[in-house]
């Protein structure tokens, strides 16, 4: 089940967008969600900044309000034409988190929203590292995804949604230290905010 309500999700936008919308209700609805993750952070006009899968530009639209140099990078061609069509002043490269195109110390801040939980565990450290490489020293890596619910309350809901919508590597996301495996690479790494019952956590790493 959860292999074809992902597939459809990803074929169809309005699918996609309604699942968003409604899981984001948990934090206030979308527009919350996708700022959580810039909160507190300095952005100016001529910041550069990397939307790091950037899907359809769902986050991508949020960030070019405070930036006038943002660049979304995904795998996915068709991600990719959607994010042009639906936010068209970005720049957009077509390239794996892992191993991106751009020279050392390029960006200002790189930004990715429920995106690492989709990768396996070695995959997710060669993406954090990569970070790393492109980060300008002093820049931040920001990020917002699952994490294991601190209440109780909120496990029902996110178990039946990692297991409609999602695969294995959400459910070892939920296990994995991010902070720690942030640090062990080399970042500075503050306590994660968390919303949703602990469900979501919000992490900033400076480089």
């Amino acid at each position: 089940m959860a292999t074809i309500l992902r597939d459809w999700s990803y074929r169809y936008q309005w699918l996609y967008d309604a699942i968003s919308s409604l899981a984001a209700l948990s934090v206030g609805g979308e527009a919350r969600f996708r700022q959580l993750a810039l909160q507190g952070l300095t952005i100016h006009s001529d910041t550069k900044i990397l939307d790091l899968c950037c899907g359809s530009g769902q986050a991508t639209r949020f960030l070019v309000k405070f930036s006038q140099n943002v660049t979304g990078l995904d795998a996915s061609p068709l991600s990719l034409n959607r994010a042009r069509r639906n936010v068209p002043i970005a720049s957009y490269v077509k390239a794996f988190a892992e191993d991106t195109p751009f020279v050392d110390n390029e960006f200002d801040v790189v930004h990715t929203s429920v995106a690492m939980h989709e990768m396996e565990s070695e995959q997710l450290r060669k993406i954090i590292h990569e970070v790393y490489r492109i980060l300008k020293p002093g820049g931040v890596f920001t990020l917002v995804d699952f994490h294991a619910p601190t209440n109780p309350i909120f496990w029902p809901g996110v178990s039946l949604f990692l297991l409609l919508f999602e695969t294995k590597t959400a459910w070892e996301l939920l296990k994995t230290d991010l902070p720690a495996l942030l640090t062990e690479i080399g970042f500075k790494v503050g306590e994660p905010t968390l919303y949703a019952g602990g469900s979501l956590q919000v992490i900033q790493a400076t480089k």
